[in-house]
């Protein structure tokens, strides 16, 4: 989803009085010569408060003090004691405002103490705010309560408060328009009003910001867009000003990515993201990480995704409270669905759950709170769905006294499971929303991974999404790659058992989907499986199941799917054991010219998914456990072997799995130290 800048103040509309440069020449000692070279300039910096370098009360230069040291708790003390000593001092209320906003991400009460500023300095022209003393912390107040307005989405009264700084101080804030208009929907005067920024501001900073904006209104319009240019204009003003690695605000560089991912320009997108991963900006709302992540998952590039979720936790850690409740629920949505494809549906329904109970605030972003949580309840029910999965194969293991409990997991989980899909087809409910949605990678919404977004058939059901379907293919929705077109066709085909249409949709889709999306063509990949062993045609099924299964080992449980195979045992009574719980799994079922289901007890304990060919696609070897028994070391070895051959092979303890939730302990930390040095030499960086 696009977002605004925040880099550098980009919402204050901070006025510097006094900046102050005194360069000082060192001459060369060398027959008086002056050489360019042997001058050093030496430049001194007036320290900003709150934005100003003219601050003269000595209560806010002590606080601004602090926070430059980062002792925010001594910073929030000693604006709270101002405020019990001065109860009317707008000065006062707005440095504890200012901690609360940037230092705590506390918004209410930030808001609280700015509208009390507010009304201690509710000034009508600037002539009565200049005799008044207190014109700095009048136009501080007015320029935080915009933000903090936008920030909470109440975007007229953020433009409002706009009109109020541009009335009183004779400012042009133009450049500021653009995004509360974006948020809005008012399209078009957002374009208009950062092509009048272009048109009369020199500012980089302002010219930055206007690009920005014309960069994220064209792609939210859903106009067609044939080129990054303004996104590129963007990034190229912004380094204009930017002095160091960690000024450079990463917000223009993730743009451009989601402009060139509507363009189903995969590989561009993912350079501008490499751009973006070098610059570590804290005030950034951006991380680049998450869309990493994203898109590598996408793309079954599973190490990279590994790599990419200890990325982003190194970076939250490194934001600001205030960009951190931005983007909470990106965070954990996108760790959900790679928890979800690892084996560990239970984390993903806690970082789902959260991500549902807890909003973010979108201000600096083009989603809502509907698009985020429509893609937290389809990843709810998916996860509850595969963590039902995993107890109904443990049930194969157990007798029925035993299983007594899990069957009353599963029975929870299969209502929670219904209780997501009511929440996700409530969202969907709107014709336009879901239009928008089908469209691929679509732009001013947040990414639901096109692996997941075919669930929408089934929630929604085939009859209206093939009316929306085919509504969407006759306004431009697929022009670009008709492949996503037949992606959806082959899923209403599927689950209205229309055979012949299946394996038609689904050769289609296969053959025109970009070589990147490989998570979804496992998934149609299983469909015309499905299909072909439906109508007899074996060895085509087995081809595409094995096809689905090495691109993602995880769509055999999303999508409930059993694979036909032959036992092929020892003839040992422990192997026949383990072969009767196996006949009992629901990932599997005895066929004739099924793959071949090994169990071996020598060397080791084993149990092997091969093809007819003898290729391994999973084989589990468990050491044998002398002090158990037969039933106990089957038991073990069958519950294993559905865990290692159907999730992506990452052993992630439940202590790292934990920091997800908020934790600042690095997710690979305890076990990678090669890993943590690189984290660390990129955070010195």
């Amino acid at each position: 989803m696009n977002r605004e800048s925040r880099n550098q103040n980009n919402y204050k509309i901070y006025v510097i009085f006094a900046w102050c440069l005194f360069p000082s020449l060192v001459f060369a000692q060398n027959n008086d010569e002056l050489l360019i070279e042997d001058i050093e300039i030496v430049e001194e910096v007036v320290q900003l408060c709150f934005g100003f370098s003219d601050i003269g009360d000595a209560r806010a230069l002590e606080i601004c003090d602090a926070l430059q040291l980062n002792e925010n708790v001594k910073a929030r003390e000693l604006a709270e004691n101002w405020i019990r000593v001065e109860p009317n001092s707008p000065a006062a209320q707005f440095a504890l405002a200012e901690i609360l906003l940037t230092v705590e991400g506390n918004l209410p009460r930030a808001q609280f103490h700015l509208n009390r500023a507010e009304e201690l300095t509710n000034y009508k022209s600037i002539e009565t705010a200049f005799n008044s003393g207190q014109m700095q912390w009048h136009y501080l107040t007015l320029s935080q309560l915009s933000y903090v307005h936008q920030l909470m989405g109440d975007q007229l009264a953020s433009l409002e408060y706009l009109d109020k700084i541009s009335e009183v101080y004779q400012l042009d804030i133009e450049s500021s328009r653009g995004w509360p208009l974006i948020k809005l929907k008012q399209y078009d005067a957002a374009k208009e009003s950062a092509r009048r920024v272009l048109d009369s501001s020199d500012n980089p900073l302002e010219r930055s910001r206007a690009w920005n904006t014309l960069c994220a209104a064209e792609l939210a319009s859903l106009e067609p867009i044939e080129s990054t240019f303004a996104c590129d204009r963007a990034i190229d003003e912004d380094g204009n000003i930017s002095n160091a690695a960690s000024d450079y605000d990463t917000v223009y560089l993730t743009n451009a990515s989601e402009v060139s991912l509507s363009l189903l320009q995969m590989q561009q997108a993912e350079d501008y993201l490499d751009r973006a991963t070098q610059f570590l900006n804290p005030d950034s709302v951006a991380d680049p990480w998450v869309y990493k992540l994203f898109l590598t998952l996408n793309q079954g590039r599973f190490d990279d995704s590994r790599n990419a979720l200890d990325r982003m936790l190194i970076w939250r850690q490194q934001q600001k409270p205030l960009v951190s409740v931005m983007n909470r629920a990106e965070h954990f949505l996108v760790s959900a669905s790679f928890l979800m494809l690892a084996g560990y549906p239970e984390d993903a329904i806690n970082l789902s759950q959260a991500a549902l109970n807890q909003p973010d605030r979108n201000g600096s972003y083009s989603a809502d709170d509907k698009q985020k949580d429509s893609f937290a309840a389809l990843v709810n029910m998916i996860a509850n769905r595969i963590e039902y999965q995993i107890q109904n194969e443990k049930l194969a293991v157990m007798s029925f006294i035993e299983s007594i409990p899990s069957r009353l997991t599963m029975g929870r989980l299969k209502f929670n499971a219904w209780q997501a899909e009511r929440k996700a087809a409530s969202l969907f409910a709107d014709s336009e929303v879901l239009q928008n949605r089908l469209r691929p990678y679509a732009p001013l919404d947040v990414h639901i991974p096109e692996w997941i977004e075919p669930e929408i058939v089934n929630i929604i059901g085939t009859g209206v999404i093939s009316a929306i379907l085919e509504q969407s293919l006759t306004n431009g929705a697929f022009s670009l790659n008709e492949g996503y077109y037949y992606a959806y066709v082959t899923e209403i085909a599927a689950l209205d058992n229309e055979i012949d249409l299946t394996v038609e949709a689904a050769k289609q889709a296969l053959a025109l989907l970009p070589q990147e999306e490989v998570l979804l063509k496992a998934r149609i990949s299983v469909r015309l499986a499905q299909a072909y062993w439906a109508s007899n045609n074996q060895e085509e099924a087995l081809h595409h199941f094995e096809t689905a299964y090495k691109q993602d080992p995880s769509v055999v449980r999303r999508l409930e799917t059993t694979f036909p195979v032959v036992f092929v045992t020892d003839g040992t009574a422990f192997s026949q054991i383990v072969e009767g719980y196996l006949k009992k799994s629901p990932r599997f079922t005895e066929e004739n010219n099924g793959f071949l289901l090994e169990i071996k007890t020598t060397p080791d304990l084993s149990i092997c998914l091969r093809l007819q060919t003898r290729e391994i696609l999973s084989c589990y070897t468990l050491a044998t456990a002398e002090n158990q028994s037969s039933e106990w070391n089957a038991r073990e070895l069958t519950n294993l072997f559905h865990n290692d051959t159907f999730g992506l092979g990452y052993q992630i303890s439940k202590a790292q799995r934990s920091i997800l939730l908020g934790s600042s302990v690095i997710l690979s930390s305890q076990t990678n130290k090669a890993k943590r040095e690189s984290q660390e030499a990129f955070l010195t960086r």
